[in-house]
């Protein structure tokens, strides 16, 4: 008999053979016997006799209710404060947040008192109160996210409105949507808010708004925002002056030297204090992991751009992924600009600081990380590359010294049809970040606190995972091209995350162990792009450029069933790129492939090598007979990469092929592949 440790047993006669001997002495004495017999008395009252209490335990759900204050809602915050708008923002990027800020700041000189407020943060309850508090008024700034979703923080405001269990009489209301045209479900979220609070019997306001991030979204907003305040007035019948009014949103902190200790300074940590010294899992949006770059390299043969295969090792954080997921990478500053916005400013940047909401009541106590100083404000927390807004400008015209300077940037910031053109030609096209800014008009030269509380939140990119977990199970691989280029007005323009990682190389083989590791910020983000369940369902991939990143996943897993012995349907790729011996990328792996009969069909477009261009749409009409019996026999479609373009072209084209072979008009070829995708067999995941 085989026992483990902890699991010992005495063998019995039966199992030795051997009987015990006659003059054995007994096992137990009289002394024994009688602690035994006691022992077995006592555990028989308490088991049978001794009557005991019966205790019923409840347990009750944590509710928002029993973790804050009783006074903490936003209506007695409201009454308390004497604030009658509040701003509900559903943001991802930053932009709907931003927007609600400055509607809440705007409701001072229009006769009001404003506050801006994330819904994932308060009692939704709450909002059917707000008749409570006289000439009230709720607004929306709502962002569409993917496929016609809704923001992370906008979530649980979704569900809450899709249950409609609370009646809103008496709410007022207006919404804003942001979406980008060239998705198909274009500011869907704007679009159901607005609905939906009007068929739970709240009252709006003024109508819905809908910016554009495809054209010119900050645009759309000052127009809007143009009218909906006259509106707002004339309804609560006060008076407003409409004009500008500075409020500082933050009160600053300067910490002298040794004032705080140095462990509970920031220094570029996402949420948690020293969390990138101390990693623990779960790693998430707020406590990414520190992935190792342990392969980087260049994918193109030439040319004047860089494309970069990078791999990051995940083994022993937890994370996992599937082909067709995201990962999140948080990148930081160029430090030559964050060096320059120093001297223009003329400021120590490794100055300690706190910046604290004025608002005592406010959820978002700080705009970043704080205390921490201004080089790490600078580069890890604030966006420094984008084009400042418009809100930004007039802020910053508070701050020239030259007239002049001052009244380009209000005219600039102005809501007249020239103040937009000058804008949109001067910022947006010219694509000024606040350093251009600042060195084209040398006379402004605003606090560097102010600065830190006027810049949007530097965000996390997002990256097509290009390997599949089946295939690379402790890694993750990138494919992405460096932007790098000179705009019209002469600024270089050096991408974010991709002029950041470019410069990620591994440590050499002959000094791993000597050299600590290259790490980049990373969680993963779950995705519907997804294979088929069945792999013998045949499957049609179009992805030019580095939209054939999530592909090159899909094919790694398809190559891996039929290696498996499993039935493998027909595999397609369309690819296209501009040069074949140049940016042909992983041009041996997908011969390889071929050669393997795991793609059994590998079409290629070369824009560039011939006397006309060929795009991906021109080859799927070439081999039409060949998508269509994919379709036919129940395959799926899978696009990735150009949204404004390439997406649109691909499904005009395939919109083509149905009406051809199905014998539809094109109204019903429409429809036909409206119906794939809403069965899921035609899949996007495109950016603008």
């Amino acid at each position: 008999m085989e026992s483990s440790p902890g699991n010992f047993e005495r063998p019995s006669f039966e199992e030795t053979g051997e009987p015990l001997a006659k003059d054995s002495p007994p096992l137990l004495g009289y002394r024994e016997m009688f602690i035994l017999s006691s022992c077995l008395g006592i555990a028989v009252y308490f088991l049978f006799f001794r009557k005991t209490k019966k205790v019923d335990i409840v347990l009750q759900p944590l509710t928002r209710s029993m973790m804050a204050p009783a006074d903490s809602g936003i209506i007695n915050k409201m009454k308390r404060t004497g604030k009658n708008v509040v701003v509900f923002y559903g943001s991802q990027t930053g932009t709907a947040e931003e927007f609600a800020q400055r509607l809440a700041k705007d409701a001072i000189s229009h006769g009001m008192k404003g506050f801006a407020y994330d819904p994932e943060e308060c009692d939704l309850e709450d909002l059917a109160r707000l008749p409570e508090v006289p000439n009230s008024l709720a607004i929306f700034c709502m962002a569409t996210y993917g496929e016609g979703d809704p923001t992370d923080n906008a979530l649980e405001i979704y569900q809450w409105l899709q249950e409609g269990s609370v009646r809103l009489d008496g709410v007022h209301y207006s919404v804003f949507g942001l979406g980008n045209k060239t998705y198909e479900h274009y500011n869907l979220m704007g679009q159901y808010v607005d609905k939906r609070l009007a068929e739970l019997g709240a009252e709006r306001v003024f109508e819905l708004g809908l910016g554009n991030d495809d054209a010119n979204i900050e645009e759309d907003f000052v127009t809007w925002r143009e009218s909906f305040w006259p509106a707002v007035c004339s309804y609560f019948g006060v008076e407003g002056t409409g004009e500008f009014i500075s409020q500082r949103q933050y009160s600053l902190t300067v910490h002298e030297e040794g004032e705080v200790d140095e462990s509970k300074v920031y220094t570029g940590e996402i949420a948690r204090l020293k969390s990138f010294q101390r990693q623990k899992p779960p790693f998430d949006a707020k406590n990414p992991y520190l992935s190792p770059v342990v392969v980087s390299r260049e994918l193109h043969k030439g040319g004047d751009r860089s494309c970069i295969h990078m791999e990051l090792d995940i083994s022993g954080s937890k994370l996992r992924y599937e082909a067709g997921d995201h990962v999140a990478i948080y990148p930081t500053n160029d430090s030559s600009l964050v060096k320059t916005l120093g001297e223009l400013l003329n400021v120590n940047l490794d100055t300690l600081i706190t910046l604290t909401n004025v608002d005592e009541d406010a959820t978002k106590k700080h705009p970043f990380p704080c205390p921490c100083t201004y080089r790490t404000a600078l580069t890890h927390y604030l966006d420094i590359s984008g084009t400042p807004t418009t809100a930004v400008l007039r802020e910053l015209a508070e701050y020239a010294a030259d007239p002049k300077e001052r009244d380009f940037l209000i005219e600039m910031s102005s809501s007249t049809a020239a103040g937009k053109k000058l804008y949109s030609d001067w910022v947006k096209v010219s694509q000024r970040s606040i350093v251009h800014i600042l060195k084209d008009l040398p006379s402004v030269t605003p606090p560097i606190d102010h600065l830190c509380e006027l810049l949007q939140r530097l965000q996390s990119r997002f990256y097509s995972i290009s390997s599949s977990s089946k295939v690379c199970v402790d890694k993750i691989h990138i494919t992405f091209v460096v932007v790098d280029y000179e705009t019209k007005a002469g600024h270089h323009v050096n991408g974010v995350a991709t002029g950041w990682l470019r410069h990620k190389q591994p440590p050499s083989p002959s000094s791993e162990g000597d050299s600590p590791a290259v790490t980049v910020p990373i969680y993963v983000r779950k995705s519907t792009f997804r294979l088929p369940m069945k792999p013998s369902t045949p499957v049609v991939m179009i992805g030019p450029g580095t939209g054939l990143a999530p592909f090159r996943g899909f094919i790694q897993e398809r190559a891996l069933a039929k290696q498996q012995g499993k039935p493998v349907g027909d595999t397609l790729l369309f690819f296209g790129c501009r040069n074949r011996d140049v940016d042909y990328i992983y041009r041996e792996e997908l011969e390889g492939y071929v050669a393997d009969e795991v793609l059994t069909g590998l079409f290629l477009a070369f824009s560039r090598d011939g006397p006309n261009k060929v795009y991906v749409q021109h080859i799927m009409r070439e081999n039409k007979e060949k998508l269509w019996k994919a379709i036919e026999d129940g395959g799926h479609i899978y696009v990735c990469g150009d949204a404004k373009n390439m997406a649109r072209d691909v499904l005009t084209m395939l919109e083509e092929v149905v009406k051809e072979f199905a014998g539809l008009s094109s109204e019903q070829a429409k429809q036909y592949v409206n119906n794939l995708s809403d069965k899921g067999r035609y899949c996007c995941d495109v950016w603008s």
